[in-house]
């Protein structure tokens, strides 16, 4: 029959999974029935939670959606700017699709070529390098973007949308609030003679929140890694007779800056390409 077909499938998936033989029986009495139904009662309850976190989703995405007056909303992506005085700029842009979050599609970019510290043209490139090819078809339209930011961010990337005849898309800018508290974010939308201000228990807010919160994570954990290979890269570089090739083994053969910081000269001068002077010179610039 096609139960006895389907429970054959299963069974041959369940014994990959498992490493071993899973036999599918439809009657069983003793202990056996009572895991049998502590199994069931453990999938109804996670079956239940997983569809109360999506109606959760959807009433948030549908009072959003409501609040901004847009005719859909599935996908929103969001992006952030982070740096240390202008040092290893990194702008993030995470990925809101249809009531989930979607770590598979975010995306970082390093930021170079720009004055230190300038956020608007970090923001500018990034949006250009995310949404180039977006006219000719490539890539995924977002619904709405949301920018971390004030007026001057938000004018930035009404700029490059135009430029790239992205018009239709809705732009928001999330501005902190005059005292800069959770639930006090102010929405600027072009061409609105005010800001937006939804009430702290909004679902709508609450959507806004969870997709910047998490840009500005996913912006800063970037920022971090860019910033600490910068300086890993510098305070060997500094020495003379460091090049990238003996930094390259020196990193490659301790584990990383941390292990050359811990190593002493005897263990220097056994790294290819170190000699004993250099190995001293490297241990006196380190300590």
């Amino acid at each position: 029959t096609n139960l006895a077909v389907d429970d054959a499938a299963l069974a041959d998936l369940l014994s990959e999974q498992a490493g071993h033989k899973v036999q599918i029986r439809h009657s069983v009495s003793g202990e056996r029935r009572q895991w049998l139904e502590m199994a069931q009662a453990n999938a109804l309850l996670a079956l239940r939670r997983q569809a109360g976190l999506q109606a959760g989703q959807t009433l948030r995405r549908d009072a959003l959606r409501a609040a901004l007056a847009l005719p859909d909303l599935q996908r929103i992506e969001c992006f952030d700017i982070s740096h240390t005085m202008g040092e290893a700029t990194v702008a993030s842009c995470v990925v809101y699709d249809e009531l989930e979050i979607r770590p598979q599609e975010y995306r970082r970019f390093n930021i170079g070529d720009i004055t230190p510290g300038d956020d608007y043209a970090a923001m500018r490139q990034a949006l250009q390098r995310r949404y180039q090819k977006l006219p000719a078809g490539e890539g995924k339209r977002p619904d709405l973007i949301l920018i971390d930011g004030g007026a001057g961010q938000l004018g930035i990337a009404v700029e490059v949308m135009t430029d790239l005849g992205l018009t239709d898309i809705a732009l928001v800018g999330v501005a902190k609030g005059v005292e800069r508290k959770p639930g006090m974010e102010q929405l600027l939308r072009p061409g609105a003679e005010k800001p937006l201000q939804l009430p702290p228990d909004s679902p709508a807010l609450h959507l806004i929140q969870q997709v910047r919160d998490e840009a500005h994570r996913f912006a800063i954990s970037g920022h971090r890694a860019r910033r600490g290979k910068a300086r890993t890269a510098s305070s060997l570089e500094e020495i003379e007779g460091i090049g990238e090739k003996r930094r390259r083994n020196l990193l490659t053969h301790f584990g990383g800056l941390k292990g050359v910081q811990q190593a002493n000269v005897e263990e220097l001068k056994r790294v290819e390409g170190i000699s004993p002077s250099l190995a001293k010179k490297i241990y006196n610039h380190l300590h």
